[in-house]
């Protein structure tokens, strides 16, 4: 069951500057970086209430985030769901007739991570995201 909006994803081409934008916004620097090697990304979060701000840098020619930003530019990238269970959901999903795009798979902020394909949620990349128990 889909619990709340985890976060937003953006994908951005500057870091530094868009940085520099979303701390005067917030009033506050990004809480935490993380580098997710699989993904090609370097993630940026702030926390705004109960729900946080991603931003994504591509560490790589060939990430999802550097393939969306030439195609459409920097900008909102997805829109993350937090989930109790992400197997049952991602399965009560797809029998939906929602498309998963690949598998299951370790992601930032020590989650566990699927994504949904915008062709099937009326254009929006739907991320799922499963907290994991403390390393």
């Amino acid at each position: 069951m889909i619990k709340k909006i985890e976060h937003i994803g953006i994908a951005v081409e500057n870091p530094e500057k868009s940085n520099e934008i979303f701390a005067k916004l917030f009033g506050k620097t990004s809480y935490k970086t993380e580098l997710v090697e699989s993904e090609g990304v370097k993630t940026y979060f702030y926390k705004i209430g109960e729900s946080k701000i991603e931003l994504l840098e591509a560490t790589k020619e060939d990430s999802p985030i550097k393939k969306f930003i030439n195609k459409k530019g920097q900008g909102m990238h997805h829109l993350a769901l937090h989930v109790e269970d992400i197997h049952s959901e991602l399965a009560r999903l797809t029998n939906l007739g929602f498309e998963a795009i690949g598998d299951i798979k370790q992601g930032a902020d020590n989650k566990l991570i699927c994504f949904l394909h915008p062709k099937s949620t009326g254009g929006v990349l739907i991320e799922l995201c499963q907290e994991q128990d403390p390393v």
